[in-house]
């Protein structure tokens, strides 16, 4: 008898892996075509004595109905998943030389570039501030963002010391710190970031886009599109 095709259903990421599951056909699985000549088979060579009952006959055309509609149910998971790899490939190129926000702790410097992104205050505070560092750990800038209400605060540094000079273009920290209560605590920080291609995922795995100078990450991180 057919077996449903779990490669499909781990390529939706409805199956878990398993490593005992055989997933293509052996030659002691039975198509439709295969049940039917040992149906018809049976039928033929019976003793007109003691003809098939009517039961056992309805059983097993119950048997071929189970057949025909688990096919039929791995045609369906095979259009479903050849769609939804469609709709990705659409996401992929419409993404291709855009700007996310994902959440990182460090953005990328360009030549007369800016290192952009937001913060999400759980509460109000008086004080959130910024710090921007280098490779080595040394603070390059502060940027006090001051008194901000819960929720995100943009931020945005635009490459230069604090002596006033232009840091080097290259990969830079960002460390975004709030007083909450009378105490310091650190913050996760959403960075923006030029997508420069997309990966397709396949069995299970998510789409995942390449980040200029910042490697890949999932698509679903995305918290906000350019």
């Amino acid at each position: 008898m057919s077996e449903v095709d779990f490669n499909t259903l781990q390529s939706l990421g409805l199956a878990q892996q398993s490593t005992a599951t055989n997933t293509s056909k052996s030659n002691s699985d039975l198509g439709q075509g295969d049940f039917l000549k040992l149906m018809v088979t049976q039928l033929n060579n019976q003793d007109p004595m003691k003809p098939m009952e009517s039961g056992d006959f309805l059983g097993q055309m119950a048997q071929f109905s189970t057949v025909t509609g688990i096919d039929g149910l791995n045609t369906s998971f095979s259009e479903f998943a050849s769609s939804v790899s469609n709709d990705q490939a659409l996401q992929a190129a419409n993404l291709v030389g855009r700007r996310v926000n994902v959440p990182l702790q460090a953005g990328v410097l360009t030549t007369g570039g800016s290192i952009d992104g937001e913060l999400t205050l759980p509460t109000s505070s008086p004080d959130v501030s910024i710090n921007i560092t280098d490779q080595a750990g040394q603070i390059v800038q502060t940027i006090p963002l001051g008194t901000q209400s819960a929720g995100p605060v943009a931020f945005s540094w635009d490459g230069k010391r604090s002596d006033g000079t232009v840091a080097s273009p290259g990969l830079y920290n960002v460390d975004a710190k709030a007083r909450i209560d009378g105490q310091n605590f650190e913050l996760d920080t959403q960075i923006s970031a030029d997508v420069d291609s997309v990966t397709l995922g396949g069995l299970g795995k998510p789409l995942q886009l390449n980040l200029s100078g910042l490697g890949s990450v999932p698509f679903s991180n995305v918290s906000r599109i350019f």
